[in-house]
This record gives structure tokens, sequence and C-alpha cells, in this order.
């Protein structure tokens, strides 16, 4: 191999060694922030609330009760309000309005009378779930919140979801929009 040949094959081993590196560095810059935005896109929108895009929060079951209510007929249904640790601070300083990050999520069941003891209501089965979601500026022509009703995990169309603010502008206005307060 001449002299000539070798320059040019170490040029070539040389820049292939650059181009590698620096497609490494491109790799490992670019490819969190590409993570980032598709994560930050959240959840599939199939299951997300037509107009507001809500969807049901991950682990909600385990929040903080806020109230439990009971509704007489025609609906005849036990429901559980609770909430996320932004919500729950809020409800205890009596915050109002609710910071940006509250979330709300009420729980539905048909009442039944209980097997064991015949003066006692107990869940039947589950009926809804509905979700309000603050954030003041997404929100802003709704009070600054976001409403999602499920049933079976699944969002209701969207007529329903179109009377959500309506009732809670009607009823609660004076309480940032809010039906439910804090069990003592």
């Amino acid at each position: 191999m001449t002299p000539t040949e070798r320059a040019k094959k170490r040029f070539s081993f040389t820049t292939a060694i650059v181009l590698a590196a620096l497609l490494l560095v491109v790799l490992l810059t670019c490819v969190p922030y590409l993570v980032s935005i598709a994560l930050a896109e959240g959840p599939a929108t199939a299951d997300a609330s037509p107009i507001f895009g809500v969807t049901i929060p991950a682990g909600y079951k385990q929040w903080e009760l806020v109230a439990p209510a009971e509704e007489a007929a025609p609906l005849d249904e036990l429901r559980a309000v609770v909430g996320n640790q932004v919500a729950i601070d809020a409800y205890q300083a009596g915050t109002l309005p609710f910071p940006d990050g509250t979330i709300l999520v009420k729980r539905a069941w048909k009442r039944k009378p209980s097997p064991e003891f015949a003066s006692a209501t107990i869940p039947g089965a589950a009926t809804t779930v509905q979700v309000m979601v603050k954030d003041s500026r997404k929100y802003a022509s709704t009070g600054g919140w976001g409403f999602g009703r499920f049933v079976n995990g699944k969002p209701v169309d969207e007529a329903q979801h179109r009377t959500c603010f309506a009732c809670h502008e009607a009823r609660a206005k004076g309480h940032d929009y809010v039906f439910t307060r804090l069990a003592p």
C-alpha cells in the first residue's frame, strides 16, 4: 500500500469515527427532547372526553376522599368525590378559586340494599366516572375547568359534555363551579 493510499484510508476511517461520534451526540441530545414531546401529547384521544380532552387520571382510586353523596331517584346512586393532592390542599386551606392542577373525580354506583345488614345501602354496579380538571388558560371559556364523563372507561358523547359547564355555572358559580364541599 502506498503512502497516499494509507493516508486516504486513515482519513476515511477518521471521518467515519467523527461522523459516528457526531451522530451519537445528535441522538443523545435529540431523543430525550423528542420523547418529552411525545409524552406531553398525553393519552390517546379515543379515551379523552370530547370538547375538553379530559381523561381518567391514573391512580385516582387511591386518592383521598373529599366527600360522599347519595343521589335520589331517578338516578338512585351512591357517589364519592376524590381529589388529587392539589385539590385536597386547596380544600383544607379553603382556597378559592381552586388552583390550576386541581383534579376532582366523582365515582358513582347504583344503590342497593346490603345483604348482610337490612338498613344499609351499599354500592352496586358502577355507573359513571366524572372528572373535573382545573387549567385556567386551557379552559378559560368554561370557568377554568375541563370536564369528562365516562361510562365503562369510555367518554360519553359530545352532547352530554356540552351540558357540564352550564350545570356547574348555574348551581355552583360562587364556589368556583364545584358542587362538592370537603366532608367534616
